[in-house]
């Protein structure tokens, strides 16, 4: 028997069929998106579900809109001293994702803003005023010193809603003035409209993209993924942004167990050929609620899978179905996660990867010119 299986915790009612079959909310409700429930947040002090209590109604219910509220923080750059993450500050434009991926670790983020992490997720999204603003703020700061900021990081920066905010624009553009390095990370084809801006810093070693691709399969991305962009767009925006001189890789997360693990060798190969020539992997995490979506969304897709997946998805997390412990939630343990491991690097040394990041520059960085202050501007009166 296997011992981390062993040490796994008794049995979750909810996590029985019967139970997942009833939170399921109606096809009509959730059509294009991608989450199966909207649970209420895990902050709330009440719990709210909704079921079918067997009445009929007259007319079918409309889809769900996306709805966008703006919000006003006080600082844009985001910190970390995660040891496992090969950055240490990183912007996210917007609080919540409506490409509707159903496995985004993001998730549970929501439920600060006592939303749930289902539907409301990918429906309910904020803004973020100020953005371009704050950030020269930050950067003008005496105390600051360049280091690459990753783009992406939490939720997309390229989701359908930054073609008419143009926020992820507009922070671009104030890195591009100061010669500051970024990192993006995007499962969208809509980060070609900036490579008017992205090319000219590319020359001076200042950027660098990943594409998100998860599956070359068309049908299984839009069950996983509904309104993010089909797998050859992004494979068509890695060959586009490399061909400007942008220097795009491939990042194939999550490898979500019996779903898209046994695509892995042709995501590298069909992305080599579009001209990546870094890559990386993660395997699916499943932090606070996304232990219930994940079963919720092979209930509804795949339930002749949910026990393989289940099980497969638990012998890399120590029989649990998640662990956040440094070094281990990205590539998880156990004989399955090794396997997926040595796999990426026979199949990255094969195609010709490379074996380490290229590095980005941080000597150009030019601080932005701060702004007088209210006494300066008296003073300067005499």
């Amino acid at each position: 028997m296997n011992p981390s299986l062993a040490r796994s915790s008794a049995p979750d009612p909810r996590h029985r069929p019967d139970a997942i079959a009833e939170r399921i909310l109606p096809g009509e409700l959730r059509r294009g998106r991608g989450a199966a429930t909207n649970a209420s947040g895990r902050f709330e002090s009440e719990r709210r579900e909704a079921f079918d209590d067997g009445w009929t109604q007259d007319e079918a219910p409309e889809p769900l809109r996306t709805e966008v509220t703006w919000e006003k923080p006080k600082a844009i750059i985001a910190r970390n001293d995660s040891p496992d993450i090969p950055f240490d500050r990183s912007i996210n434009p917007y609080r919540g994702c409506e490409h509707g991926c159903f496995y985004c670790y993001a998730r549970p983020t929501h439920a600060y803003m006592g939303l749930s992490a289902g539907l409301d997720f990918e429906t309910r999204l904020f803004a973020k005023e100020g953005a371009a603003e704050l950030l020269e703020r930050e950067l003008a700061s005496p105390k600051y010193k360049p280091a690459p900021i990753a783009f992406g990081a939490n939720t997309d920066p390229y989701q359908p809603i930054e073609r008419q905010y143009r926020i992820t624009r507009s922070l671009i553009e104030v890195l591009k003035r100061a010669r500051h390095p970024l990192t993006i990370v995007t499962k969208s084809n809509l980060i070609l409209r900036d490579l008017d801006l992205l090319a000219p810093m590319a020359r001076d070693g200042l950027v660098k993209v990943f594409v998100s691709v998860t599956t070359l399969d068309r049908a299984l991305a839009r069950q996983m993924e509904p309104r993010a962009p089909t797998p050859q767009k992004r494979l068509e925006a890695i060959e586009a942004l490399n061909d400007a001189g942008v220097p795009a890789g491939v990042m194939a997360a999550p490898v979500i167990p019996a779903i898209n693990d046994e695509e892995l060798e042709t995501i590298l190969t069909r992305a080599y050929s579009a001209g990546a020539r870094e890559g990386s992997y993660v395997v699916l995490r499943l932090p606070g609620e996304l232990r219930d979506m994940f079963r919720e969304w092979l209930q509804v897709h795949y339930p002749d899978r949910l026990k393989r997946a289940v099980s497969l998805m638990q012998s890399m997390r120590e029989g649990k179905d998640y662990e956040a412990q440094w070094g281990r939630r990205m590539a998880g343990s156990g004989p399955y996660a090794w396997m997926i491991g040595r796999r990426f690097e026979m199949a990255a040394r094969r195609l010709g990867y490379r074996e380490t990041s290229r590095a980005l520059r941080t000597d150009l960085f030019q601080k932005p010119a701060r702004e007088a202050s209210d006494a300066d501007a008296q003073l300067s009166l005499f």
